[in-house]
């Protein structure tokens, strides 16, 4: 199973090495500990970790609030502020940059593993909601997002090709109505002459990275997404 990636930000580096051993012993993957604004961004776009565990106070270099606002406009990574701070203001700041969570220090292992579980459930909630409303239902759990043309099974990506894709969107777009197999042929392959069998072998591809009856074939017709549709 794959590991949960995490970051941390801190500029102490006996409390870094803690958080550090601490991840590791929970089983998550510690991408890096780095202590400023630059080593943070620099790790981010080479590591692109899950979550971000971010002292707010780091010495010497824009401090962990004004970087979270840095790495929002590059990458949507789920945060998770450190601070011995808990005064109005700065919580006030903090919120405006919508964190899963936060840690008030000092903190022990079994806050950390629960602070941190409740921000991938968070995470995974958000998911699967973003997944439900920007996607069109095709039955049986799967979901395909017309926009980015990715197919999902609950909010869980899979895998296909273009063509499959072309195909897939056609008959989505087609909101349940059926589509010729001379008009696939034409949108999948506009340019190309193609075989007689290359269209049903697409189908039978698509097929098996869905339920089977969600695309129902016409013979002599076309085909046609179900009435889960």
């Amino acid at each position: 199973m794959k590991k949960n990636k995490i970051l941390v930000v801190e500029d102490e580096s006996i409390v870094a090495l803690d958080i550090k051993k601490a991840l590791i012993n929970l089983d998550y993957e510690v991408t890096g500990c780095v202590k400023n604004f630059d080593e943070t961004i620099s790790s981010i776009i080479k590591n692109k970790p899950d979550i971000i565990l971010m002292d707010i106070n780091l010495k010497n270099s824009k401090d962990g609030i004004e970087t979270v606002k840095e790495i929002q406009k590059i990458e949507n990574i789920p945060v998770i502020y450190l601070t011995a701070y808990s005064d109005e203001e700065t919580i006030t700041r903090a919120i405006e940059t919508n964190p899963i969570s936060y840690l008030l220090k000092p903190f022990n292992r079994d806050e950390l593993k629960s602070t941190i579980l409740l921000g991938l459930y968070k995470i995974n909630m958000s998911n699967n909601i973003n997944t439900k409303t920007k996607c069109t239902y095709l039955g049986f759990n799967y979901y395909y997002n017309l926009e980015d043309e990715i197919l999902f099974f609950n909010n869980i990506p899979i895998k296909i090709s273009i063509n499959e894709k072309r195909l897939l969107t056609i008959l989505v777009e087609a909101k349940g109505a059926i589509v010729s197999f001379r008009e696939l042929e034409y949108y999948i392959w506009p340019d190309v002459a193609v075989t007689n069998s290359a269209l049903r072998t697409l189908l039978y591809r698509l097929r098996g990275k869905l339920e089977y009856k969600i695309i129902e074939t016409i013979p002599s017709m076309g085909c046609k997404l179900t009435p889960n549709f």
